[in-house]
């Protein structure tokens, strides 16, 4: 090569724009190889508009639900509704951050029960045409066409694909229903299970006030009172009244001993007052006054103990009669709940056979098979382009990338011809 051919390839180089780096080259290489990328994408957008059109049709079947609502026995009492009515053993710590009941219907809808259960009411295993050992993939394939929404209107939506549009149809009725039926069965276990723990904190309490009532009767009955703070009070008023009367006549005494001395007549008078106002002190003191087996006044040393066991036993008392208070209204709202059996899913919308096919849709087909077989075809187009740059520029390099392509390409095809 001489020096006039080197600067004439030098010169096409320094006016030809580097590859990938213009536009006006990637357009250059668009109108070259414009009818290879036309026939190709139309190609390939054609075969998939044309397998969308004539693959099996799939329909789609929709309900809506909504949850019924139920009047629960702990929504009377706002101290317990805002946390206990919302808690259970099978949500944990996530029921308090706000889940809904229709994450119980999710659950029940994605059940093995339910879709074992729909599987075998409409035979999907001979549908989907698997065989017996293959029930996995039925189930798969189920739910594959099984969606569930939760939508903003606050609506649950139940969808179902399937290639007879009756089937779908029935297939959403039906599910709809059994959730109705299995949330029923579920509530009306957890209210009896409510009712069985409930009856038995009830007996309980009516037991204890029982108990604690014959209590106060047998102490009323051993030491004879009736009321004993109220005795106490009377006891304390009338030895304040009597001690008064006390130091009055013992005055009296001491005056008129030292004015007319022990022997009068006067003064004998007033020392047998004391002596019977002192008899009365120690009579109140020791025993106190009864009437017919009843102490109306209680004698002041016992007055601090049995104090302190009337205000027990009365104090037990009325702990119990306030649990009563809070637990038979939740034992009889809890019978009605086991009882009830009204519906627990009301349906908005009910399932109709659908008129237009859901999928495949031949645009959505169409559309992306225009776009990736475009991408596809630049992607094709420009490697040749950098393979013809390579073996001009650098042919030993050409030589060696082909060369080790056909090297690679025989391997695999004596590894599928063995394996053959």
């Amino acid at each position: 090569m001489n020096n006039q051919e080197q600067k004439s390839i030098l010169a096409e180089q320094t006016e030809t724009p580097k590859e990938g780096n213009s536009f006006v080259e990637f357009l250059t290489v668009t109108i070259k190889y414009r009818w290879f990328l036309f026939w190709f994408v139309f190609i390939i957008t054609a075969s998939a508009l044309t397998y969308a059109l004539l693959a099996p049709k799939w329909y789609k079947a929709s309900a809506s639900v909504l949850p019924a609502e139920n009047t629960d026995f702990l929504s009377a009492f706002s101290g317990l509704s805002a946390l206990a009515k919302n808690f259970s053993p099978s949500k944990g710590l996530a029921a308090l951050t706000g889940n809904s009941e229709f994450d119980r219907y999710l659950v029940i809808l994605k059940s093995s029960t339910m879709v074992d259960d729909v599987i075998k009411k409409f035979d999907l295993r001979k549908e989907y045409d698997f065989e017996v050992k293959d029930y996995d993939k039925v189930v798969k394939a189920f739910l594959s066409n099984l969606e569930l929404e939760v939508q903003d209107e606050g609506n649950l939506t139940v969808n179902i694909y399937d290639k007879n549009p009756n089937r779908a149809a029935k297939m959403v009725n039906y599910m709809v229903a059994k959730l109705n039926e299995i949330n029923t069965t579920l509530s009306v276990s957890n209210a009896k299970a409510n009712r069985e723990f409930i009856e038995k904190r009830y007996l309980q309490n009516v037991a204890d006030i029982n108990n604690l009532e014959n209590d106060m009767k047998l102490f009323q009955e051993k030491y004879g009172v009736i009321a004993v703070p109220e005795q106490i009070e009377s006891t304390i008023k009338s030895m304040s009244e009597i001690f008064s009367e006390q130091a009055k006549k013992d005055i009296a005494l001491n005056v008129l001993r030292r004015s007319y001395g022990n022997e009068s007549p006067i003064t004998q008078k007033a020392a047998i007052e004391v002596e019977e106002i002192n008899k009365k002190i120690n009579s109140l003191i020791g025993s106190g006054n009864s009437i017919n087996g009843s102490n109306l006044l209680i004698p002041f040393k016992q007055a601090p103990a049995l104090g302190n066991k009337y205000l027990k036993i009365y104090r037990d008392i009325e702990i119990q009669y306030k649990i009563l208070e809070f637990v038979q209204p939740l034992y009889e709202q809890a019978k009605v709940e086991e009882v009830r059996n009204s519906p627990s899913v009301l349906v908005l919308d009910k399932a109709y056979p659908p008129i237009k096919k859901a999928k495949p849709k031949g645009s959505l087909y169409a559309l992306a098979a225009f776009v990736s077989s475009t991408i596809v075809g630049y992607f094709i187009i420009f490697t040749l382009v950098l393979f013809q740059k390579i073996k001009k520029s650098d042919p030993d390099k050409y030589s060696y990338i082909t060369a080790a392509l056909k090297k690679d390409l025989t391997r695999i095809g004596i590894k599928d011809k063995a394996g053959e």
